[in-house]
């Protein structure tokens, strides 16, 4: 088994040739997304089971090339028409990301951009005090919350409508606070003033389901969910939002400080997807606890993050609690198969996030992921 390699600007990434949409096939991706969405619907009424979604991340659409939604689009239409060669049980979709610092843009925050780097963020704040004297402003009136509408209505307009559109990169209340001011400083005001963070958190919170129901009607029909991240599909509710930063808070503090704030934030859209990088197995039973949990997503193979959580305990632990776990395996067939067994558990409803890198080895893959969770 391969380690993770720190030399791949993204290790969950797989390079493809750009289409321009008068290139793509519209016609037939809906249909093949129709019938991906069949198999969803089937997944979502049962109590146990499992989809296989080999998923088309392109690096370049989550870097510095972000800032061209052009080039996005056609990086991201060349993805969708080489899925179709692998087989899976979800389409891909389209999502118009640009950093993730949408919803500290309310604070007045705007993107550093470095050359080769994804857009960064400034220290905005220096106390729970200094930020919630400030006068936030809503999102879609800022120049990164409007470049992002105009990414959305320019995939819109050259696409129709007739593909699956997800999110941005959702943040969570508490990584929203992380992004305004200094992290350690976050920390220490959040023991000192838990109900200053609480406020703030829950204002963030706000400015973010407001701005994300304006894009919800704009994208209309066409709307993936949970997003960014999550293996997703119009037949599906919930939204994902990223929480890495709970992973360096205890459980009390999550279920105080991040679980009712995170419910909040998504419950305009039917319930929480909850995501963190590297190895937040130690949460499992706060993030279980959150209100309106649809389900959680994680990296299960070291190829996958230098830090990935293990599958036993993961899927013992979601087994019969009707949440679905949405996991993510980069590896070589044996290395997916070997992790879903130790995942699969009856009454586990299991998503695999497959990178196998020909549709040959997909398909041994998918034939013996479907064998082993049967």
């Amino acid at each position: 088994m391969a380690g993770f390699d720190t030399s791949l600007r993204d290790s969950q990434s797989t390079e493809v040739e750009m289409l321009s949409p008068q290139e793509f096939d519209f016609d037939r991706y809906a249909a093949y997304a129709q019938t991906q969405d069949q198999k969803v619907r089937a997944f979502l009424e049962a109590d146990s089971g499992v989809l296989v979604y080999r998923r088309f991340r392109v690096a370049e659409v989550y870097g510095y090339e972000c800032r061209d939604r052009e080039l996005s689009l056609k990086l991201q239409l060349g993805a969708l028409s080489r899925s179709m060669e692998y087989a899976a049980d979800m389409a891909n979709y389209l999502e118009p990301w640009y950093g993730i610092g949408v919803g500290a843009s309310a604070f007045g925050a705007d993107y550093i951009w470095m050359d080769g780097q994804a857009p960064a963020l400034p220290d905005l704040f220096q106390s729970l005090e200094e930020a919630l004297a400030f006068d936030p402003k809503p999102i879609h009136l800022t120049r990164i919350g409007q470049d992002q509408m105009a990414y959305v209505e320019y995939f819109l307009e050259k696409t129709k409508g007739k593909l699956p559109l997800s999110f941005c990169d959702v943040q969570s209340p508490l990584n929203i606070v992380s992004e305004i001011m200094p992290t350690s400083v976050m920390f220490e005001e959040m023991l000192e003033d838990p109900d200053a963070y609480s406020e703030l958190a829950y204002r963030a919170s706000g400015l973010m389901k407001d701005y994300l129901l304006r894009m919800k009607d704009l994208i209309g029909e066409a709307l993936a969910l949970p997003g960014h991240g999550f293996a997703s599909s119009r037949r599906m509710t919930g939204l994902g939002a990223s929480a890495d930063t709970s992973i360096m808070i205890s459980n009390d503090m999550f279920d105080d400080l991040e679980a009712g704030q995170l419910a909040d934030l998504c419950a305009p859209f039917g319930g929480s997807f909850y995501h963190s990088c590297g190895n937040w197995g130690k949460k499992i039973p706060s993030v279980l606890k959150v209100s309106n949990l649809i389900g959680a997503d994680g990296a299960f193979s070291i190829e996958t993050d230098p830090s990935p959580n293990d599958p036993a305990t993961f899927g013992q632990a979601f087994a019969g609690t009707g949440k679905i776990l949405n996991t993510r395996v980069v590896g070589d067939v044996d290395t997916v198969v070997d992790t879903v067994k130790k995942l699969w558990h009856p009454g586990l409803r299991l998503i695999v996030n497959t990178y196998c890198k020909t549709p040959e080895e997909q398909q041994e893959a998918y034939d013996r992921i479907h064998e082993i969770c049967r």
